[in-house]
């Protein structure tokens, strides 16, 4: 697990500026760093050594007559196999690390490389005989990679869009296009930044950069499909599941440092644990009344064998760190799940450099409770025919919110209507009436979503709205945060979940075994009831539930809040009196306001520390 920077062109002295770029990803590869800059592209690498600890696996990495070169974030799963392909192809290797099959497996595949990788990743391979950069994602956006075209026609690039703020010919402004999905989805939901000009390459996208020509071709080179495999019983995807699951964890685990594990109590990190057998599991819960569920953890390290590691996050402590939170995303992201997952990476990097989480079971097995009709709904559904609702949903459907909207809507099974994703913060009409009229133009949530739908019409309605949660909510909000939570620490997180060849498995499961009467996510619990006790296995999700309703009804952090939503600057964005309003009776107990105070107060943080803080920092 590393960073990589790099830029086209030429700015006066390359390597300062180079240099400095590396140095804002630091906390990504501490270990070592390395530079490369020839024909007019310049790459930078820090390093966090997992595998071949040795200076041979050093980057950026080159090919023996130094024409081909290759910076890499992630890990290679495959490389081994990969290795011995390419060996047998006549390549020659100086090291063990897996970096060196996509030096060569460039040499020997082309762009064709990325279909044969089976990891996470984002990498850049500078090509001296095409002059030509060729990069890519890995195919569900763990890894993380940004870029951006400058006025002068140089290309920036890397980990983390902070490093761009050390370039001149880098442009910081913000994106007036960005603010409106924000605010209903609480992540970064476009392929362009809250950053003006910055570009998130989409997961299972490459590109092309003809260097000499400033042009970049971008294209997706993997797609899911989910299409039923009725050929197999219940019982025989309970099998396979198990299988590939304990494989996955496997081929995840191989590594020249420690390696532990998150463990929350839910099935997902209980099961990957149970296939794991670390040494040591990590945990976290709040310290206020009902919101510490580290004891399921503590309770199952114990069943296993296992020391578990725990820690409690107050209210000033979960105050205190979100602008570090903040600045260490790069966007603004209101997820809360991402305060205790800073708490927990910072926990674990003291024990070890690797850890496997659950990230993705809910995606690719059906865990969300999203996922499953409420009863009222159920017996709707059973009641009404469903052309009928099919017609009621299409009669609602352009209508302007009212209560019950949503419910014709989900029993027209219908998501496209309705359904965003797993977070629904504000509708429209609210962002309408809170942001100031030349941030209210963006594309809302469902302009988003409907090219993605457009992919998945000849599917059912729960695949629908699994394709859409892989494609946006686990790139743009859960692997976001993972990544950059982790990273802060100079920890690297490892999903066996999502695995090629577990996503393999899983897209052909028939939805009637993904979510029925019994429940959601039921091949994985099933699966996972080998290995763990029924608790375990049945327990429902919960994610991180965090106290915030609570402690916002307090002074001190509604004080807190007040700072922010009444700040000078905040009146470029919001009507300040409308949040304030919010915020007033959320803390005099008239609502329920906590996700959308959130929301907006990410928001005011973000802009705070990368346009206000730092402007001051740069001037002094």
């Amino acid at each position: 697990m590393c960073g990589f920077v790099g830029f086209t062109g030429h700015v006066e002295n390359d390597e300062r500026v180079l240099k400095a770029m590396m140095d804002r990803i630091v906390h990504r590869g501490p270990d070592m760093g390395g530079t490369h800059i020839k024909d007019g592209v310049a790459l930078g690498f820090r390093r966090l050594s997992i595998l071949d600890l040795t200076e041979a696996g050093a980057q950026p990495m080159g090919n023996e007559d130094g024409s081909v070169f290759v910076v890499f974030n992630g890990e290679i799963y495959n490389f081994q196999e990969l290795r011995a392909e390419l060996e047998a192809a006549g390549h020659t290797f100086h090291c063990d690390a897996d970096t060196e099959v996509l030096v060569h497996g460039y040499e020997e595949w082309g762009e064709g490389l990325v279909e044969r990788l089976r990891g996470m990743y984002g990498f850049v391979v500078h090509d001296m005989r095409s002059g030509k950069l060729f990069g890519a994602r890995d195919i569900f956006g763990i890894k993380p990679f940004y870029y951006y075209q400058s006025d002068e026609d140089d290309l920036l690039f890397g980990s983390e869009i902070k490093s761009f703020l050390e370039h001149p010919h880098f442009k910081k402004a913000v994106n007036k296009q960005a603010l409106r999905p924000y605010l209903t989805m609480q992540f970064p939901a476009t392929d362009e930044t809250f950053f003006a000009g910055v570009f998130k390459l989409p997961a299972a996208h490459c590109f092309t950069y003809d260097i000499a020509a400033a042009r970049m071709d971008v294209r997706r080179y993997w797609d899911a499909d989910f299409s039923d495999d009725n050929s197999k019983t219940f019982d025989e995807y309970v099998e396979e599941c198990d299988e590939v699951v304990h494989e996955s964890v496997a081929a995840h685990r191989i590594a020249d440092v420690k390696v532990g594990s998150f463990l929350s109590g839910g099935v997902d990190s209980s099961y990957i644990a149970a296939c794991l057998m670390p040494d040591k599991t990590f945990s976290v819960g709040f310290d206020y009344k009902d919101f510490n569920e580290t004891n399921y953890a503590k309770e199952l390290s114990d069943k296993l064998g296992i020391e578990n590691y725990r820690k409690m996050v107050t209210a000033d402590e979960f105050f205190e760190v979100l602008p570090q939170i903040q600045y260490h995303m790069d966007e603004p992201q209101s997820n809360l799940s991402s305060v205790p997952l800073w708490f927990l990476a910072q926990l674990a990097a003291e024990q070890v450099t690797v850890v496997l989480s659950g990230e993705g079971a809910d995606e690719l097995f059906a865990g969300y409770a999203y996922y499953e009709d409420v009863p009222s709904l159920a017996r709707f559904k059973r009641v009404v025919p469903r052309g009928i609702r099919r017609a009621l949903g299409n009669f609602v459907a352009d209508k302007p919110y009212f209560k019950g909207r949503n419910f014709l809507l989900k029993a027209a099974e219908m998501p496209e209507k309705w359904f965003t994703g797993q977070a629904f913060v504000y509708r429209p009409d609210e962002i309408d009436d809170i942001v100031r009229p030349e941030y209210a133009g963006g594309p809302d949530a469902f302009e988003l979503c409907a090219p993605v739908y457009d992919r998945v019409q000849d599917c059912c309605d729960l695949s629908k709205r699994q394709y859409l949660d892989m494609n946006m909510w686990l790139p743009g909000d859960i692997l976001l945060k993972a990544d950059k939570m982790c990273m802060a620490h100079s920890l690297e997180l490892r999903v066996p979940f999502l695995d090629k060849q577990v996503m393999e498995f899983a897209e052909h499961i028939p939805a009637r075994f993904r979510v029925n009467e019994n429940g959601n996510k039921q091949v994985v619990r099933h699966a996972a009831n080998r290995v763990l006790p029924d608790e375990w296995a049945t327990r429902p999700k919960k994610g991180f539930p965090v106290p915030l309703k609570f402690w916002l009804r307090e002074q001190k952090y509604y004080d807190y809040v007040k700072e922010y939503f009444t700040a000078p600057w905040a009146e470029e964005f919001f009507d300040t009196s409308k949040l304030m309003q919010m915020l007033d009776d959320h803390f005099e107990g008239r609502a329920l306001n906590q996700r959308k105070i959130y929301t907006a107060l990410t928001f005011l943080i973000w802009y705070k520390r990368y346009f206000i803080d730092e402007d001051a920092a740069v001037a002094a």
